[in-house]
């Protein structure tokens, strides 16, 4: 039985990656910053839980983590920017650009760094990215890049193990919290309806993705079957974004 380690897996995505790893019958560990959260999933998974903040050094040093993990997927994160700058002031500006690489850079790093000496060869990484990293999203979009690029490093510095790194990329996903406003309050969703059509116009299939569509291709990275899959960025967007 392998042990999986999902961060930030009390909802949308984690979650349904947790939930697939339960099915195949591994075990799982998730992670997050609320306990009620994490309570919840964890209840509901059957799964045990690790509660601190990702993109905290002290807190990840800290945390208590499974002394082997076979597989690892970054999955905490999100946007944490949907201003503009105009006319706000660099403070400002510096805060919010800080913020985003924390939450999508520093949190995968940290974690990875704190795991990876637990990881047995032929280990499994895999980062949630973003169509941002491609299409532009001010901050969240750069961040998401820099995953990607972090990657790359990653994948030719673990590859003698055996170990593979790889970068799921979702485009719009439904039942997420990632347009959530910070009130959460549904009316006051960030994505309109008009938005939400125009990104599935976008698409190929003329449909969202859901968070099980991306937790099937992290489960499939997972595999021995992808084994000679490492450094790459998978898409999953419905081709809004074509990966070539």
């Amino acid at each position: 039985m392998r042990t999986v380690l999902v961060t930030g897996g009390g909802t949308g995505i984690g979650y349904a990656v947790a939930e697939a790893f339960v099915a195949a019958g591994d075990r799982v560990v998730i992670t997050g910053r609320r306990a009620d959260v994490l309570a919840d999933a964890c209840a509901r998974l059957g799964v045990t839980s690790s509660r601190f903040d990702a993109a905290d050094p002290a807190a990840v040093a800290a945390a208590d983590l499974p002394s082997t993990v076979d597989v690892l997927v970054n999955n905490a994160g999100g946007n944490t920017d949907f201003q503009s700058d105009d006319g706000e002031d660099l403070e400002a500006v510096a805060a919010r650009w800080n913020a985003n690489w924390a939450a999508n850079v520093l949190s995968a790093v940290l974690v990875t760094t704190a795991v990876a000496p637990r990881m047995p060869d032929g280990g499994r990484i895999i980062t949630i990215g973003s169509i941002a990293a491609r299409t532009g999203a001010g901050s969240y979009g750069a961040a998401k890049a820099a995953v990607e690029a972090w990657t790359a490093d990653l994948s030719a510095a673990l590859g003698p193990r055996g170990i593979t790194v790889n970068v799921v990329a979702p485009g719009l996903t439904l039942a997420t919290e990632f347009f959530r406003s910070s009130s959460g309050d549904p009316a006051s969703d960030r994505l309109t309806d008009e938005r939400r059509a125009t990104l599935i116009a976008a698409t190929r299939t003329k449909r969202a993705g859901t968070p099980d569509d991306i937790a099937a291709i992290v489960r499939f990275l997972a595999t021995l079957e992808a084994r000679h899959l490492t450094g790459q960025v998978i898409h999953a967007n419905g081709g809004a974004y074509l990966g070539r």
